[in-house]
C-alpha cells in the first residue's frame, strides 16, 4: 500500500498542498485560517498521512528537536526536568533527543557530537562543570545552548537554576531555630558552579546566625551520589568534631547519611538532623521522612526550553538567565537539637 502524501492531504480538503503543509506543521499553523487548518488536519488524520520530518528539515535546515545532555539519568532529580523541558517543546512541534553522560568527559563529547549529527537546532545541558572546554568549543562554534541546573565561569549562556542561596539559607535557619549550634555541611563537588554555590552559600548563613565557621565541619562529596555522601559523612565522624546536624549538598548526599546511620546505630534526627536539598520524588517514604529543600524541578526544565527557543528564533539574543524560587518542606528528619 503507497503511504498517502501532502499532496493527497492537499487534495482531499480542497486546498494548494503549501497552504497544507503550514496547516501541518505547528510552528506555521498560525499563518493558516482557523477553519482551513482544521479541514486539512482532519483531512490528514482520515486518510492516515505522517509528515516527514526529515524531508521538511532538507527544505526548511530546521528539524523541529534538540538535544538534551543528562548527567545521570538514574539521579531522580532529573525525570521532572526532562518532563517540563518535553511539555514545552511539544506546544510548538519539538522533540527533544536525550543521552546520557555519566559524568564522563569522553562520553559526554561522543553524545554530543551524536546529537549534532541529528541536526539538533540547540542544546539544553544539565552537565556543565565550572571549567568545560567542551562548552567552550561550541559556543565558539555558534552552537545554541541553555544550562539546566549549572553554570560555567567562562561562558555567558542561558541558564536555569534554582536560588541556591536563599535554599541553603532556608536550611540553616530552620536548623539554627531548632537549637543547632554545631552545623556540618556535606557539600557536592567543587568542579561544579552547584556544589560552589551551596558550599559559599552555607558558610554565608553560617555566619549570618553567628554559628561557628569552622572548617572541620564542612566535606566535599566526590560526586552527587549517595555512596559519596557516605563516604563524606565517614569522612567528617573521623575528625571526631562536635555537630548536632547536617545540611547536605543534594538529598542523594543526604541519603548516602542514612547508610552511615544505620551501619553506626546513629539515631536520626535523636542524634544528628539532616536536610536535604531539591527534594526529588519518594523522600517522604524514607525513614524518616527527609526534610529538604524543594527545587521547582518541572518548572526549571520548562523555562530552559523556552530559553532555547527564544534563542533558536533569534540568535542574537542577549543571554539571559532565570532564577527560581525554591522552599523548605520540613518532614522528620530535623528536630530540636538535644
Amino acid at each position: 500500500m503507497v503511504a498517502p502524501t501532502l499532496r493527497d492531504v492537499a487534495q482531499l480538503a480542497g486546498v494548494h498542498p503549501a497552504t497544507a503543509s503550514r496547516a501541518l506543521n505547528p510552528q506555521t499553523r498560525p499563518l493558516v485560517n482557523t477553519d482551513t487548518a482544521r479541514k486539512v488536519l482532519r483531512a490528514a488524520e482520515s486518510i492516515g498521512y505522517q509528515p516527514n520530518p526529515i524531508a521538511r528539515s532538507l527544505k526548511t535546515a530546521r528539524t523541529s528537536t534538540v538535544g538534551l545532555v543528562i548527567p545521570d539519568l538514574t539521579n531522580p532529580l532529573f525525570p521532572p526536568i526532562v518532563r517540563g523541558i518535553e511539555n514545552v517543546l511539544a506546544e510548538v512541534g519539538y522533540s527533544a533527543w536525550i543521552v546520557n553522560t555519566d559524568h564522563d568527559p569522553a562520553r559526554e563529547e561522543r553524545q554530543v557530537e551524536s546529537l549534532r549529527s541529528r541536526q539538533v537546532e540547540g542544546l539544553i545541558i544539565a552537565t556543565a562543570r565550572r571549567t568545560h572546554p567542551l562548552l567552550v568549543r561550541l559556543h565558539h562554534q555558534g552552537v545554541r545552548m541553555v544550562l539546566v541546573n549549572r553554570r560555567v565561569d567562562e561562558l555567558d549562556l542561558p541558564a536555569v537554576t534554582a536560588d541556591d542561596d536563599a535554599g541553603v539559607a532556608m536550611a540553616v535557619s530552620h536548623l539554627a531555630a531548632l537549637g543547632h549550634t554545631r552545623i556540618a555541611h556535606l557539600a557536592g563537588p567543587m568542579d561544579t558552579s552547584t556544589g560552589v554555590a551551596r558550599a559559599r552559600a552555607f558558610r554565608h548563613a553560617i555566619r549570618d546566625h553567628g554559628l561557628p565557621d569552622d572548617p572541620a565541619l564542612i566535606v566535599e562529596a566526590g560526586y552527587w551520589s549517595e555512596t559519596e555522601g557516605a563516604i563524606a559523612l565517614r569522612t567528617l565522624l573521623e575528625r571526631d568534631t562536635r555537630f548536632t546536624a547536617i545540611v547536605a549538598g543534594n538529598d542523594l548526599i543526604a541519603l548516602g547519611c542514612y547508610d552511615v546511620f544505620a551501619e553506626l546505630g546513629i539515631r536520626c534526627p535523636g542524634d544528628i538532623s539532616v536536610v536535604g536539598f531539591n527534594d526529588m520524588p519518594f523522600l517522604d517514604k524514607m525513614n524518616p521522612p527527609l526534610t529538604t529543600v524543594r527545587i521547582p524541578q518541572y518548572e526549571i526544565g520548562g523555562e530552559a526550553a523556552r530559553l532555547l527557543l527564544d534563542t533558536i528564533d533569534d540568535p542574537e539574543r542577549h543571554a539571559r538567565s532565570v532564577l527560581l524560587p525554591p522552599s523548605l518542606v520540613i518532614r522528620a528528619s530535623t528536630t530540636a537539637a538535644g
